[in-house]
């Protein structure tokens, strides 16, 4: 059967994008901080109602700074979820720390507060909540609970573009926030990522710490008469190319989330029939989250063979995909980390999860195409439903 295919994933294009890195580039300003970064900046700060905002070259990076900028020491202990991307670990893991995984909630898939508390122990510094597919964590508990005992709140945003807590942007809420735009993300600019500083007092050294560990910035506000080496730090900006891509994204960043919700609706309805027979479990969202569509998944029945329905979609010409290994039982994660208590929920969700195609002007029909192979195919594995 000759079938267009459907890609898990499109890159949108705004159609300034390539004009925006044309005007960079006649102005002789290919480095980091140039122009558009500085307009980045600004809508970041914005929109986010942060003190501080900096582009960085991922999300990776921007982790990165975070435990930089919290001082990670070796034996130092972060609480996080084990159902996340290997840099919300990573980044803790290279200062030395220890990533302690909580197990996640059922309904969200974010890390479940109700569990924080007991996994802290005298060696804890952080608690990093990642906003799973733009849905918010239970931010006011975690943050009473980091209060409680003197802890850090690292937001992992990478998902969490344009999406709200109680109407707070998601990556303002804790002391610091992490964005990602890379090419799966909404809003893209390849590679690409923003750390948000929400703790006044850690904006200077973000600076610093972007900058190679100098006072780089400063000089050239004309602050000091010349920069020099201040503290640890590294080469985190990315390149004017690439945030003069960015800033065509963040001009379109509304509509680029009001047409990811219609696609995202599109599926919640039509697969309400699927999970009235039981077959799947849509997503749930809170009412006080605002999201922003970054994906559209579903929780298989257990019976059925999530990679005969993966293969099934595939011989369609239906890109679909799963993830995360879960960090606490990966070889990283194992050498690296610890588990605090039972991660029966992880380990469930890990199993039956699968990602359907979602990208900017996907088609109805082109989803109706997924959905009614999905449905074939859950019905061929689950005998009697």
């Amino acid at each position: 059967m000759n079938e267009d295919k459907i890609e898990f994933n499109r890159p949108y294009m705004t159609g300034k994008e390539l004009g925006y890195i044309a005007e960079a580039k006649f102005g002789n300003m290919l480095a980091g901080d140039g122009p558009f970064t500085k307009r980045c900046h600004r809508w970041l700060e914005e929109t986010s109602h942060v003190k501080t905002a900096l582009l960085t070259h991922s999300c990776t990076a921007a982790l990165e700074m975070a435990a930089l900028l919290l001082d990670i020491k070796p034996g130092d202990e972060v609480i996080m979820p084990s159902f996340t991307f290997v840099s919300t670990a990573n980044a803790f893991v290279l200062r030395g720390a220890v990533p302690v995984f909580v197990d996640i909630r059922p309904d969200t898939l974010n890390l479940d507060e109700r569990l924080v508390e007991a996994a802290i122990t005298p060696q804890t510094r952080a608690i990093v909540p990642v906003h799973y597919a733009g849905v918010a964590c239970e931010m006011d508990s975690l943050l009473a609970i980091a209060d409680r005992h003197g802890l850090m709140v690292v937001e992992d945003a990478a998902q969490g573009v344009m999406a709200t807590y109680k109407g707070r942007v998601l990556g303002s809420i804790g002391d610091l926030g992490a964005y990602s735009f890379h090419e799966t993300k909404n809003v893209i600019s390849g590679e690409g990522g923003a750390l948000l500083v929400n703790e006044g007092g850690l904006s200077a050294r973000a600076e610093i710490i972007r900058e190679k560990g100098t006072d780089r910035s400063r000089f050239f506000r004309g602050q000091v008469d010349k920069y020099t080496w201040q503290e640890v730090g590294s080469s985190f900006l990315p390149g004017e190319l690439t945030a003069a891509f960015l800033w065509a994204q963040f001009e379109q960043a509304t509509m680029i989330t009001q047409a990811r919700l219609a696609a995202w609706n599109y599926y919640h309805e039509q697969l309400e029939v699927l999970e009235t027979e039981g077959l799947v479990r849509r997503p749930i969202v809170p009412e006080e989250c605002g999201h922003n569509a970054h994906m559209y998944y579903i929780l298989i029945h257990p019976d059925a063979n999530r990679q005969n329905i993966i293969e099934a979609l595939k011989a369609r010409s239906i890109s679909a995909v799963f993830h995360y290994v879960p960090l606490h039982s990966s070889p990283g994660g194992l050498k690296y980390g610890r588990a605090h208590g039972s991660m029966n929920v992880t380990d469930d969700v890990a199993s039956r999860i699968i990602r359907l195609p979602m990208w900017v002007n996907i088609s109805n029909e082109q989803q109706s195409r997924v959905i009614d192979v999905l449905s074939a195919s859950l019905k061929h594995e689950v005998a009697g439903l």
